[in-house]
């Protein structure tokens, strides 16, 4: 099967919307061949400020309704005790809400840009979303992650290369407690190291401790700008150090 296919059968699609790689295919292929296609983005404390804007004007660029659901994750005790499954409330609690928009708009199906190289053992959250009836239409249709990055590529989304960015919740440490000061902190963090031309990186949480992550050919930069980045941080964390062990591409 493959998405023309797809969308055939599931003509009248609700689809979630983050705004990264899979969920913008997803929802430039639905708007190609479905009949009726309206995309919903949650605004949640999990999600950093440029993520949002970049999905509004991927719609506002392809001609997309959206829809946006304000919710706070973090009013549910589960998710802010981050416990190892965290994601799986998370998932719970966000496609709920979309669930309930989408019903109220008139969609039977939620889509979600879950891929063939996504495996259920390393995310949690995908229990959830089977629990949900979640169709996930890049998996059923066998498309890897490299896939979608090569027809994004071939119908020209400006998606189609961007960095794979986690939400902000990922950056805590499993175990320590969330609250929105340490979402905060991590989004003004990463924001200036983005600021000074790095990408593919992140600010870890470890406890009091910021701790980076960057690609191994971003190290100069990081070396020419230590001392801007450790001041920076300091007024925000105790410590702040770098991680020897490198990230791996994406």
């Amino acid at each position: 099967m493959n998405l023309k296919v797809f969308f055939s059968k599931y003509n009248e699609v609700a689809v979630a919307f983050s705004g990264g790689v899979d969920s913008s295919y997803l929802l430039y292929a639905a708007k190609k061949y479905a009949e009726k296609v309206k995309a919903y983005y949650v605004k949640s404390e999990f999600q950093p400020g440029f993520e949002f804007e970049n999905a509004l004007k991927f719609v506002s660029d392809y001609g997309i309704k959206l829809k946006v659901i304000k919710l706070s994750v973090l009013s549910d005790k589960k998710v802010v005790a981050n416990p190892k499954n965290r994601c799986y409330f998370c998932k719970k609690q966000i496609f709920s809400a979309i669930y309930k928009a989408a019903s109220k708009d008139g969609f039977k199906f939620v889509l979600d840009g879950t891929n063939a190289s996504d495996k259920a053992s390393d995310r949690p959250g995908m229990k959830a979303l089977k629990e949900l009836s979640v169709l996930s239409p890049l998996k059923l249709c066998n498309i890897t992650k490299a896939d979608v990055r090569k027809l994004s590529k071939k119908e020209k989304l400006p998606t189609w290369n961007k960095i794979s960015y986690t939400c902000l919740a990922t950056r805590i440490i499993t175990g320590q407690k969330i609250n929105k000061h340490l979402l905060q902190r991590t989004e003004k963090a990463e924001k200036y190291l983005f600021s000074l031309g790095f990408v593919d990186f992140r600010v870890r949480t470890v406890n009091d401790t910021a701790k980076i992550q960057i690609r191994k050919e971003q190290f100069p930069l990081m070396l020419s700008n230590r001392e801007k980045i450790f001041k920076k941080l300091s007024a925000d964390y105790k410590a702040v150090c770098l991680d020897m062990e490198t990230r791996n591409e994406q």
